[in-house]
């Protein structure tokens, strides 16, 4: 009852910081150390966001998860009680993090890194990287996607309109994604006849 108090206060106080001042106001309330020029969109803190630190011009996504210690503990115990395993987060600059991403206790996010959404951040990651998949895997240098991105994605200088949506409009890409490769079907018995007897 008192861990449901507790959280049920918190999400009551988030909730209201969050409307008077954003959530960026929240979750410095609730200990989280943010640089300047971050947008952060999780609320997702874990039982102890003291141990989360963000850099300077980081996007945090809807619903990633900042897990700073390991609840397995709770299973494991001996004469000595119960063990406990709490480690820090930290996120350097130039960073964005993809929605549903989870970051394990321990990880360092070095600077200029993109994590792709759904991710599983179980290690490291140094600076300058694009990863993705669970557990994450590295996939392209920062400078490359960049330097790819540059040359596909519309720039301010493209948008058209008075009103966010008119200025989106304007830009939006039309061209549907490639479709997945399906695997090729195995030949079965009765496919290898009809290819042989065609009568």
């Amino acid at each position: 009852m008192k861990d449901f108090l507790y959280y049920f206060i918190g999400m009551i106080k988030w909730n209201f910081l969050r409307l008077v001042g954003g959530n960026i106001l929240a979750a410095r309330a609730q200990g989280v150390t943010i640089g300047k020029d971050c947008r952060i969109y999780t609320r997702q803190f874990g039982g102890e966001p003291w141990l989360v630190t963000i850099g300077d011009h980081v996007d945090v996504s809807t619903n990633v998860e900042f897990n700073t210690h390991d609840g397995t503990g709770w299973l494991i115990s001996d004469e000595r009680g119960r063990r406990h395993h709490y480690a820090p987060i930290t996120v350097g600059n130039n960073v964005y993090i993809g929605s549903h991403t989870i970051i394990l206790p321990g990880v360092t996010i070095g600077n200029n890194v993109i994590i792709g959404a759904g991710s599983l951040v179980n290690q490291s990651i140094p600076d300058n990287c694009v990863v993705t998949g669970s557990p994450i895997k590295y996939r392209i240098s920062f400078e490359d996607f960049k330097q790819w991105a540059l040359a596909r994605h519309a720039s301010d200088a493209d948008m058209v309109g008075k009103t966010r949506r008119e200025r989106v409009d304007s830009i939006v890409d039309h061209h549907p994604l490639p479709s997945i490769k399906l695997p090729r079907p195995k030949a079965t018995e009765s496919t290898v006849h009809l290819q042989e007897d065609p009568s």
